[in-house]
């Protein structure tokens, strides 16, 4: 159990190092200024408090007392916000009356609405969701409270509130130099609009968005919670999982007949499913909350998947076992749905039967059926896209199975699609045929004078970033390809909309509008595939991820 403990811990840190912080800092910075040393003190131990108690009991304390799963955290918006608003008007902040008030401006010596502001933090702080806390959150919804689950809680509160303490002392430590000091007021008054349009963000959902657009490195500081030795004492703490979760992630096999759904409240974008009813097709489940910042930058990859496979036998179906009580309300899971742009079904697993009949760990998890209803593999967290796409292609394509789709799917085994999928970030960009990328910042590329098989050049500004390429002026780039279909994931930086001129051979074939990050289809044609060249020509701001093939 020590180990646990520090695992725990450890796992809070890392929480609090990574993007899932960054709805709360400002707060945290705004409320940790004002009042005496002690006040920032006041809000972390409000905060670990408060995550500790409801992160395991909010969901049953809601149920007993008939109340709404989400009104916790609405309340914490709106506390959030009072804040906010006392900080950036103080006149306003004395209308609000005497409570609100001592949230924002008490006078030094403020502890208790320091406590009471962190207590607010964690109703809305929702961390990186790694093996530590999905066992938690898994304890809290199947209402299977123990010491242990308490204790694993307290220290990964702990954890995250060590890293956040320091914060708030370093923003504390910065309005007090003496260059800073006499411009304190107006940094209140500005960290008060920074909060108010904070609890804006969090009201509309927007702030796991934002926290998707910096850069993933908490998987691999996560790995200590996936060792070996911690997972072993995860399971003596929930109990054992299925054969499957346990050792599927592995090569291609046959890990038996699948788990059924079970205990789904209901569906979104679907009638309700059965495996068993399923048989003939491809089955993909992740399971997926839509307040973790892991499971959201998977969603390209998934929405990618289910446009360019689903007429070719492949079913995607997104397990929503929800991390915090918020998120169990269905109009909250249907906004963000809708929000996400997600079109395959969703099934709403509110008490994780499904994620128990599954032995599931993790958010994001995804496990992979064949035809006849069998496991075949399973990838745990983020990345090795790649990897996973290849199992689906190939349970496609698989001889002996209903309808064999091989030809369609699989050009490279079966040579109708002759072009891999290609990224255009240098992290895996390949085939790359303009020079030297410069890596993070503008930089002017040319078009070569000859472009090889499958090869991809870019031509005027482009910032190239490690999972996507920026246009700049006279952004343009060219492929070489062979394929029928040709999609290509885009997202637009700039506040309007982007725009994508295409041609094909020299031949206009129209344009694309860009209007957020999704897979569009550039180009259909009729016939047999055949080497062609592609030109994209871009608007600025307009990003450009990855190529797939159909």
């Amino acid at each position: 159990m020590v180990l646990l403990l520090g695992v725990a811990f450890v796992a809070g840190v890392v929480t609090a190092l990574s993007p899932c912080v960054l709805p709360v800092l400002p707060v945290l910075l705004a409320g940790g200024t004002a009042g005496s040393e002690r006040r920032p003190f006041a809000i972390v131990a409000g905060l670990v408090a408060s995550f500790t108690v409801f992160t395991l009991s909010a969901a049953a304390l809601l149920s007993a007392l008939g109340l709404p799963d989400d009104l916790l955290r609405n309340v914490a918006i709106a506390v959030v916000f009072v804040v906010g608003l006392a900080l950036l008007w103080p006149r306003l902040g004395d209308l609000l009356g005497r409570p609100f008030l001592r949230l924002g401006r008490r006078a030094p010596g403020d502890v208790g609405g320091g406590f009471l502001l962190g207590a607010s933090l964690g109703l809305v702080f929702t961390p990186c969701a790694g093996p530590v806390i999905g066992a938690v959150a898994t304890l809290a919804a199947t209402r299977s409270f123990s010491a242990d689950a308490i204790a694993i809680t307290l220290a990964y509160a702990l954890g995250a509130g060590l890293v956040l303490l320091g914060i708030a002392f370093a923003g504390r430590r910065g309005l007090a130099l003496p260059s800073v000091r006499r411009h304190g007021p107006r940094i209140r008054q500005a960290l008060g609009g920074l909060v108010v349009v904070t609890a804006a963000l969090m009201a509309w959902g927007v702030d796991a968005q934002l926290r998707t657009n910096v850069p993933e490195y908490t998987r691999a500081l996560q790995k200590l919670e996936t060792s070996e030795a911690a997972s072993e004492r995860i399971e003596r703490v929930i109990g054992p999982g299925t054969a499957t979760a346990v050792s599927a992630e592995n090569e291609l096999d046959d890990f038996g007949p699948a788990p059924e759904f079970a205990g789904i409240e209901s569906w979104l974008n679907t009638e309700p499913l059965t495996l068993e009813g399923l048989r003939g097709k491809v089955v993909v489940l992740d399971f997926w909350t839509y307040s973790c910042i892991n499971c959201l930058r998977t969603l390209p990859y998934l929405r990618r998947w289910d446009e360019a496979y689903r007429d070719k036998g492949l079913v995607l179906v997104g397990v929503h076992s929800p991390e915090f009580a918020f998120e169990r309300v269905r109009a909250n899971v249907e906004d963000a749905v809708e929000r996400l742009g997600i079109r395959y079904p969703v099934a709403l697993d509110n008490e994780f039967d499904t994620w128990t009949a599954w032995g599931n760990r993790y958010w994001p998890a995804k496990y992979f059926v064949d035809r006849q209803g069998h496991v075949r593999y399973a990838h745990f967290g983020e990345g090795d896209y790649e990897e996973s796409e290849a199992v689906i292609r190939t349970l496609l394509a698989e001889s002996g199975l209903p309808e064999p789709v091989s030809g369609e799917i699989d050009g490279e085994r079966a040579g109708v699609v002759g072009t891999p999928e290609s990224y255009l970030g240098y992290a895996r960009i390949e085939r790359f045929a303009s020079g030297e990328i410069v890596r993070d910042r503008e930089a002017e590329y040319a078009f070569p004078d000859t472009l090889g098989f499958n090869e991809v050049a870019y031509d005027g500004r482009w910032t190239v970033e490690a999972e996507r390429a920026v246009a700049g002026e006279d952004a343009s780039l060219r492929l070489n390809y062979t394929a029928g279909e040709v999609n290509l994931v885009l997202g637009a930086d700039a506040p309007e909309t982007g725009t994508v001129e295409i041609l094909v051979d020299g031949d206009p074939q129209g344009s694309v509008t860009v209007t957020r990050d999704d897979i569009y289809r550039l180009v259909r044609l009729p016939g047999d595939p055949e080497e062609r060249i592609l030109e994209l020509r871009f608007s600025p701001g307009v990003a450009a991820y990855a190529f797939t093939f159909g």
